[in-house]
């Protein structure tokens, strides 16, 4: 089962010390604390009014509530660091006239990302199956990614929630911190095992930000956009519906500086409530001149339960 990455929980001993002494330690040590406490972290894109990523935002002009509760920023960074990000394709029947410009999207993504991603790609009609040779979960090597995509041969049905499922429980084996699933499907599902409403409850207790690119026939009677858009939002992503398949090439490429060019956004929570509960995240941000902004995050996670400390302290590697 996965459980809420999204928190974690650091627990050490605080020790008293004069304050040069405390200086010194701090830059030579990890800082340690007595509490435990839980660390949200978000991951946040800020485009303007025309869609255009917004660069050089500092913590001031950020603010972060959860349950309508303005929180203190206590974590921020907007660096270029790698991701593990995991590729997620339908080959299912329906595909195979669209296949040639889907490939080519994604490894225009691949190229357009940080070189020291760690990639893996997810093939999915009948059935889920990954595209890298068995022992490399990931990869950041252009040509094995190319051939995972390769692999692909359109046909049968679509088990896109099982694809989902199992694409999350991967990505969680990634070693970087930030974690991102690139979805592209043409129709809703109609062979998974998993429901949508438990890929959906998935996707809250991951800390993975989802993008996904629907690519529809007109008369595609298992589409189902509705499952692409909240699969973004909850997870602080976006999906695109391109009304040409030559639109999907342009839209990998910014997905690929979307992600590189994310916010990092930390708080450590007030308590008001019992344990256990859902909270509802949002975030603004501001731009000098007061130009509107719109910012892209997850909208809410779930506070675990106390027994899970210690295993949300091993998953942060604490």
């Amino acid at each position: 089962m996965l459980r809420n990455t999204l928190i974690f929980v650091l627990a050490v001993a605080v020790q008293t010390l004069p304050a040069q002494d405390r200086a010194a330690a701090t830059s030579e040590q990890p800082f340690k604390l007595t509490a435990t406490a839980e660390l949200v972290l978000l991951d946040v894109s800020v485009n303007d009014a025309a869609g255009k990523h917004v660069p050089d935002l500092g913590k001031a002009d950020f603010q972060v509530y959860e349950n309508g509760k303005l929180q203190t920023i206590t974590q921020f960074a907007s660096d270029d660091v790698p991701v593990t990000v995991g590729l997620v394709i339908d080959t299912s029947g329906s595909m195979r006239s669209k296949y040639g410009d889907v490939v080519m999207g994604a490894l225009t993504l691949i190229h357009a990302s940080n070189p020291k991603d760690e990639v893996f790609v997810v093939n999915f009609g009948d059935r889920v199956s990954y595209g890298l040779p068995d022992g490399v979960p990931f990869t950041d090597d252009v040509n094995k990614l190319r051939a995972a995509l390769m692999l692909g041969a359109p046909a049968g049905r679509t088990a896109l929630n099982d694809a989902i499922f199992s694409s999350l429980h991967h990505l969680e084996q990634g070693r970087r911190d930030k974690k991102t699933l690139v979805l592209i499907s043409d129709g809703g599902d109609n062979s998974s095992s998993h429901t949508s409403e438990e890929v959906m409850h998935a996707v809250r207790e991951s800390r993975a930000t989802i993008y996904a690119i629907g690519v529809y026939d007109a008369d595609d009677h298992d589409q189902n956009p509705g499952l692409l858009r909240r699969l973004a939002q909850v997870s602080g992503g976006e999906a695109f519906f391109p009304a040409r398949l030559e639109e999907v090439t342009a839209i990998c490429r910014q997905i690929a500086s979307d992600i590189r060019t994310r916010y990092t956004v930390g708080y450590v929570p007030i308590r008001s409530g019992e344990r256990g509960s859902s909270r509802k995240i949002k975030v603004t941000a501001s731009a000098p001149g007061g130009h509107r902004l719109v910012v892209h995050t997850r909208t809410s996670y779930s506070l675990p339960d106390a027994d899970d400390h210690g295993e949300a302290s091993r998953k942060a590697g604490l």
